[in-house]
């Protein structure tokens, strides 16, 4: 018999951790989808119930801003810059 995995649900990816940078500090998640508050709490910052976040990621030529219910597609080596604001 193989030790070959069939069927995988997680896809391709879903067998290892991806390594990001966080507002400089290196993370390790293992889901290859990462949403507007997992990348948010990863970055330590305060909360508060007037806080508002800005997520900005970048890798490569790929770069964009995620957010407040979105998602993207981890990449290894992707990096997340992370601000937060009160809104007063």
């Amino acid at each position: 018999m193989s030790n070959e995995q069939h069927g995988n649900p997680g896809g391709p990816n879903k067998d290892h951790d991806f390594n990001i940078i966080v507002n400089g500090r290196p993370k390790k998640v293992a889901d290859e989808v990462q949403t507007f508050d997992s990348i948010a709490a990863l970055s330590g910052l305060p909360t508060g119930p007037d806080t508002i976040f800005t997520i900005t990621y970048r890798k490569g030529h790929n770069e964009g801003t995620l957010v407040a219910g979105g998602s993207v597609t981890i990449e290894n080596g992707m990096i997340f810059n992370v601000t937060a604001t009160d809104k007063s």
